[in-house]
Parts: structure tokens; C-alpha cells; sequence
């Protein structure tokens, strides 16, 4: 209780009853977690100025003490009041800016030994127990700036882009691996890989059936189409299209043979 001691010196000789040395105890508290007195009563006056002090007359009503209190940062101000009911004393907290109000009542016997008032070492009873209910229930509690760890900023930037219900998803699959694209801004990119005879470049807008994916066992378009290329016709390894059934002997009729039904109606 660093600061106490000296307090209570300084105004031990107007300490009359047990009340006065409470409203001490619950003042040295107040300036402990950052506030100074201004002054008495309700209303500032011209002469107000900071003080860790109590004022002259602080105890002149043993029925009503009111304090005013402003923080060392100058940006909270506070109204405390205390009311003597019997043995019991009741502090009402006031904070002027979010007119939030708190209250402590406590009985004064219980922390007060009214035969040793102006006794420092002897006059205070479960002191601990005192400034615990001060802090929890009557001082302003002031919320701890919160810090974002380290580690959840780096989790955050780290995060997927799945994530995030707005974000557009990409065209290409999620692989650490990127298709082998030409570049776009090539001057011959748009369709180079058509222009390639021998297609060994991937892509391209002509459709060619013998890299499509399905297997054509047993033919080879270099080696020309009966009765309708004659070989060498195609050059090996060339991008080719049959224009034509593959093989001799299709069976049923020839598709092409009968014109499809309805084909002179203008409105087919």
C-alpha cells in the first residue's frame, strides 16, 4: 500500500469517525489507478486544478462526501459520492462522459478499527479485501487494447482463396503445376496451334479425331483411303480429319444415300 501511509498523514488530523478514513482509502485507490482530484461538490469551480491531495474540507458532511476526480490524460472525468446510512456507507460513481454509473456499499466496521483512527499501522481491517471490491466494483474499468498475434496475421494472409464467398474462383484446377500455355502476347499466338501440320503443339480450334483420346487401331491416314486417297496422299504424323466412313465395308445403308426427311420444307 505504497502512497497510503503518506496520505493518511497528511489528513490524519481531521479523521473524526471511521467514515472519513473509508473515503481516504477509497480516494488513494482513485489516484493509484490514474485520476487526480479537482475539487468538491457537484459543479467545477475557476480555482479547480489536479491534486493527489483531498481538498480543505473534504470531510465537513459526515452524512454526504462528494469528490471530483479527472484521469492524468485529461480525457475522463468522474463524479464520487459517498452516503452515510447507519453503519454503512455508500459510494456511487458517475462518469460524466458515458454517464455510466457504479456503486460499492460496504459496512464500515468491517474494514475500520474506530479505536485506533489516527493510528496508521492499526486502523485499517482486511485492507486486501477493500481494495479488491474498490477496483472490481466501483473504479471504471478501462478494456486492454487488444494486440493481434503474430501468428493469426500470418495465418490470415496465408489463407486459402476458397475462403472468401466473393472471390471469383480461377479457371485452371488447383495444382502446383501450370498448364504449358504460349504466351498471349506473342504476335503469332492466336491460333499457332492450327497452323501447325504436324500438331505438336497442344490446343488449337481444329478438331482432330486421331488425338482425341479414342482409340483407331489399324488406321493410318499416310498410308492413303481406298478408293478415295491414294497413299502418301496424307504426310506421316499429319493433322488429318476423314471426310469420309474409315473402312471398306460399313454396314447398313450409307447414311448420305437418302436426303433427311422434310429437308425442302421451309419451315423444318
Amino acid at each position: 500500500m505504497a502512497g497510503l501511509e503518506l496520505l493518511y498523514s497528511c489528513v490524519a488530523g481531521s479523521i473524526t469517525c471511521p467514515q472519513d478514513v473509508v473515503v481516504c482509502f477509497v480516494h488513494w485507490e482513485i489516484v493509484k489507478s490514474g485520476y487526480k482530484c479537482l475539487g468538491l461538490g457537484d459543479e467545477p469551480r475557476s480555482g479547480d486544478k489536479k491534486s493527489e491531495l483531498l481538498p480543505t474540507g473534504w470531510n465537513d458532511s459526515k452524512e454526504l462526501y462528494t469528490l471530483r476526480y479527472k484521469s492524468n490524460d485529461d480525457k475522463s472525468n468522474f463524479l464520487v459520492k459517498a452516503i452515510t446510512v447507519d453503519s454503512t456507507l455508500i459510494f456511487n460513481l458517475m462518469d460524466s462522459a458515458t454517464e455510466q454509473v457504479s456503486d460499492l456499499t460496504m459496512n464500515v466496521s468491517d474494514y475500520v478499527d474506530a479505536d485506533h483512527l489516527q493510528t496508521f499501522e492499526s486502523v485499517f481491517k482486511n485492507a486486501e479485501d477493500l481494495s479488491q471490491k474498490v477496483k472490481s466494483q466501483l473504479l471504471p474499468s478501462v478494456p486492454a487494447p487488444r494486440k493481434e498475434d503474430k501468428s493469426s496475421r500470418e495465418k490470415s494472409n496465408d489463407s486459402q482463396p476458397d475462403s472468401d464467398p466473393l472471390r471469383i474462383p480461377t479457371r485452371h484446377p488447383q495444382t502446383s503445376r501450370q498448364p504449358n500455355w504460349p504466351d498471349p502476347m506473342a504476335p503469332f499466338a492466336a491460333g499457332g496451334a492450327d497452323l501447325d501440320p504436324f500438331g505438336s503443339r497442344g490446343g488449337g480450334m481444329i478438331v482432330d479425331p486421331l488425338r482425341a483420346g479414342y482409340p483407331r487401331s489399324g488406321f493410318d491416314p499416310s498410308g492413303g483411303l481406298p478408293g478415295i486417297l491414294p497413299p502418301g496422299a496424307v504426310p506421316p504424323g499429319a493433322r488429318f480429319d476423314p471426310f469420309g466412313p474409315v473402312g471398306r465395308h460399313r454396314p447398313g445403308p450409307d447414311p448420305d444415300h437418302m436426303p433427311p426427311p422434310g429437308y425442302d420444307d421451309m419451315f423444318m
